[in-house]
């Protein structure tokens, strides 16, 4: 695959970003709506239609600094030609597509960084990767959900000291109302976050075959073009993640799916701002595990969450070896 390619090649090969979007909102749909399903405040097919329009329209409420960073600061873009960018997206799609036959609640994000480091790794080596923005990207695996848990918990305790006087009835009534909010909240700090990395890599690609000038940025109709992927990957859900996010790892009522939508999307809204592409999956995993662990520690099936930790830490590796392969095998018929 030449470093200049047709433009028919070109368009098939935004097509297969905008094929990764779309199994990002199918992969991350359980994100935005396995609390407010769990907790049976809205049935399936109403909460992916809810959490897919807020996915659409999320482009209207943040800036663009995600994207810069996936399109340059994980890997120099001068590096880049169309084949790294197949490579990358190969490596996200192929362990996108285990994970969710599995139902292991990956990350999308850095299965696309790992896919982006392994093809630009074996294109030129080590000298490929930009460590600052790398660094501060692996730097949230850990802090994301860290925040996720410590915002949840402490949700928790403030509604739980102001409710202490109310029945639990309407307790539970005030909070089904309140979870149309977080839901939506949270499915617009992912619409936020994730659309805007597959911006990153269609940007850096036309940027890479002279369509965007001298200066990178992200024109308009990507941006429609991403978020309206992975709205249309929301809709088609994900179910069995959503079953492992919204019961297995501990069960809710509507007032701890309230606190962990809303710590997981005060930590998204923080990212997005900062430009850190963080792990939607990690955030609202690790606000989970913070309401159960504030009802008792018991509450949480710690085994499944120290699979799904696996899960994370594999994730990176595990794409990046798959990009590294997919570059050196097209690079046999380029």
């Amino acid at each position: 695959m030449d470093a200049t390619i047709a433009f028919p090649l070109l368009m098939a090969l935004i097509g297969v970003a905008l094929f990764f979007d779309f199994l990002n909102g199918l992969h991350d749909a359980a994100n935005s709506i396995a609390t407010i399903v769990s907790t049976r405040v809205l049935k399936p097919q109403y909460a992916v239609a809810w959490a897919a329009f807020f996915n659409f329209i999320a482009f209207a409420f943040f800036g663009l600094h995600v994207a810069n960073t996936l399109g340059t600061g994980i890997i120099d873009p001068h590096i880049v030609t169309p084949q790294v960018i197949f490579a990358a997206l190969m490596g996200a799609i192929l362990w996108n597509i285990i994970t969710w036959r599995f139902g292991i609640p990956s990350s999308s994000s850095h299965a696309l960084i790992g896919g982006l480091v392994g093809a630009g790794m074996a294109k030129v080596g080590p000298s490929a990767i930009v460590a600052s923005g790398l660094l501060k990207t692996v730097s949230a695996i850990a802090l994301s959900p860290m925040i996720g848990f410590v915002l949840a918990l402490v949700l928790v305790l403030i509604v739980s000291w102001v409710f202490v006087r109310q029945t639990p009835f309407a307790v539970d009534r005030t909070f089904r109302f309140m979870q149309f909010v977080s839901a939506s909240m949270y499915s617009l700090g992912h619409g936020g976050n994730d659309a805007q990395k597959t911006m990153g890599i269609i940007a850096v690609l036309l940027f890479s075959q002279g369509y965007l000038g001298s200066e990178f940025h992200v024109p308009f109709w990507v941006v429609i073009s991403c978020q309206s992927a992975m709205a249309l990957g929301t809709l088609f859900g994900g179910w069995k993640i959503v079953h492992t996010m919204g019961s297995k790892i501990t069960r809710l009522n509507p007032m701890q799916g309230f606190c962990a939508e809303t710590g997981g999307a005060l930590t998204l809204f923080g990212a997005t701002f900062l430009g850190i592409p963080v792990s939607t999956t990690h955030t609202i995993t690790g606000a989970i595990i913070g309401v159960g662990a504030a009802k008792r520690t018991s509450a949480v099936r710690w085994g499944l969450a120290g699979n799904i930790v696996i899960a994370w830490v594999i994730t990176l590796p595990s794409a990046a070896a798959i990009s590294a392969l997919t570059y050196y095998l097209s690079g046999l018929f380029g």
